[in-house]
């Protein structure tokens, strides 16, 4: 184990490093130095001592990214108590259950969640909190009020000749394995279990990315990921934070209209990202751009004209702010067909695999090193394996272990012992090959295979991404109907109608497609149906399609 700084001491170490620098800014909004995060985890550590928190207790946090939510989580972890961050996106009945769960002590709330939330339904707490102003909303403790109201006099009288660099001296973790966050997966399978990931879990994540990733103090992070999902809290959140970096929350939709907008003002040095996101852009405002005849149709020609290679490449370049290293892409499937066409054009690309499990990663190169369909070799401190007589030929589960590990799912041992077997490696759940070199290669996940009636394994992603490249299709799922393949399509309606297309037009176009995706696959993986969705798939907070609630959709 190498004995550098604990995860609290890069917190600690980059607040007094960076003290005049600006660190947290909600974009249009208000800018933070470091200085004045640190005065807020001062104050923010003398409302929990009036509280009763001890080091160890929970403090539970669901709301929107923003500079708020970031001091809030900085605060807990800094007094040594256990964060519990909350998608927001979760509906009110789970996030109640989370909290319950977790034997939450106290709640810092955005407001619109709040609005949906009772009281009532979360007894244990001591106090909630609103995020948006830090206001008291809710006290069941006789000296919390009070310390809310007093919490600017106290600070006072604690630090009577101004807040210095030489007063930051956090609480070390005891362990390694000192528990710091519990993280509720989001997943696809319609429930949530807790992830509990330790000091040291978070630790080698930010050193994994101190390794991979050029960002120095002052440069610029956006932060458009859910900060309550592990991938945005590391990348863009606890990773630029300790390395002295500006970040940026932009407190909306990362739409492809705000990101242009707001990317050509802030110009990220580093960028994290899901699929979607990306997929959109190149799809809608790159291709289009440059030669709007082409379309998809550009993405699956083999030979590219140097002129219009690098004209994309350049465009694809600005809307993101022409000023980053890498992005990296990760939190679900990436399309093929996008990927070989920015691998060809020479866009500074990488994919992140990972699971809430580790904290999260587990597999990643560099741009420049990453293989085609590939999400590269083995994270440091991490080992990977595939569960396969013939790894580089025959898929196999993707099994790993490693200091990013986590200790297990909170108060769920049967659950732990299901996925982490007797020598310590995890089961994904995620099939894949490895080459010689080491790089893996996913497959999809295991529960998702459908078995057809001849015996054929089919994975439904591969086809997928076939089938989202094809016109008017926005996006796709494959499922197993009475032994048949069926198609679910949700059709790029305002691309449709954008050409004139009637309802009647779409369904011969989505039938049009089926017969020429056809002619692409092997005859156990035909598809024998198509059927029209007419509203876009649910998602979960990382933008995978919640496939169990499409597993019996009828044809």
């Amino acid at each position: 184990m190498e004995t550098q700084l604990s995860f609290t001491d890069y917190i600690e170490q980059s607040i007094i490093r960076h003290w005049d620098k600006d660190a947290l800014t909600d974009y249009k909004g208000s800018t933070l130095q470091y200085k004045d995060v640190a005065r807020k985890i001062a104050k923010f550590h003398i409302v929990m001592e009036a509280a009763g928190i001890q080091p160890g207790d929970k403090v539970a946090l669901c709301g929107r990214n923003s500079a708020h939510w970031a001091v809030a989580f900085l605060a807990t972890v800094t007094y040594g108590a256990v964060i519990v961050p909350i998608l927001h996106e979760f509906k009110s009945d789970n996030i109640h259950n989370i909290v319950n769960h977790s034997e939450a002590k106290f709640l810092l709330v955005g407001d619109r969640v709040w609005e949906n939330l009772d009281e009532r339904a979360m007894p244990a707490l001591l106090g909630i909190c609103l995020l948006n102003d830090f206001s008291l909303v809710v006290s069941r403790h006789a000296g919390l009020k009070e310390a809310f109201e007093r919490r600017n006099a106290i600070y006072g009288e604690r630090y009577p000749c101004n807040f210095r660099p030489e007063h930051i001296s956090y609480r070390k973790e005891s362990s390694p394995r000192q528990l710091v966050v519990i993280n509720y997966t989001s997943g696809t399978t319609g429930y949530s279990k807790g992830v509990m990931l330790s000091c040291h879990s978070l630790w080698s994540n930010i050193r994994y990315c101190q390794e991979m990733l050029p960002v120095q103090p002052g440069d610029h992070i956006v932060s458009m990921l859910p900060l309550g999902h592990v991938f945005g809290m590391v990348y863009d959140f606890l990773f630029g934070f300790c390395a002295g970096a500006h970040l940026f929350f932009l407190t909306r939709m990362p739409t492809p209209k705000i990101i242009a907008q707001s990317f050509a003002e802030i110009r990220p040095r580093v960028i994290s990202s899901v699929p979607l996101i990306v997929e959109k852009i190149i799809k809608k405002d790159i291709i289009p751009q440059v030669d709007n005849r082409l379309g998809k149709l550009l993405l699956r020609l083999p030979v590219i004209n140097d002129r219009v290679k690098a004209e994309l490449r350049k465009r694809a370049m600005e809307v993101f702010g022409n000023n980053f290293d890498e992005i990296i892409i990760g939190g679900a499937p990436f399309n093929a067909d996008v990927e070989r066409f920015l691998k060809y054009i020479g866009f500074p690309y990488t994919i992140a695999y990972g699971m809430t499990e580790c904290g999260p990663i587990i597999c990643s190169s560099r741009w420049d090193n990453l293989k085609l369909t590939s999400c590269g070799q083995a994270a440091s401190r991490m080992e990977v394996r595939i569960d396969s007589p013939d790894p580089e030929h025959v898929a196999g589960e993707i099994i790993c272990k490693g200091d990013n590990l986590m200790l297990g799912y909170y108060k769920n041992e049967e659950a732990t012992r299901q996925i982490i077997d007797v020598n310590g490696w995890l089961h994904t759940g995620d099939l894949g090959t490895m080459d010689a070199e080491g790089h893996v290669f996913v497959r999809g996940r295991s529960k998702n295979m459908l078995l057809t009636a001849s015996g054929q394994n089919i994975y439904p992603e591969e086809i997928e991404s076939k089938l989202n490249n094809m016109p008017y299709v926005a996006e796709s799922l494959i499922v197993l109907q009475k032994q048949q393949l069926v198609a679910l399509i949700y059709p790029d309606f305002d691309d449709a109608f954008a050409h004139g297309l009637k309802q009647e037009d779409i369904k011969r176009a989505m039938e049009a497609n089926r017969i020429e995706l056809n002619h692409s696959l092997p005859g156990y993986s035909q598809i024998t149906k198509v059927k029209i969705i007419f509203e876009e798939f649910e998602k979960t907070a990382k933008k995978s399609i919640k496939r169990f609630m499409y597993q019996e959709a009828k044809g």
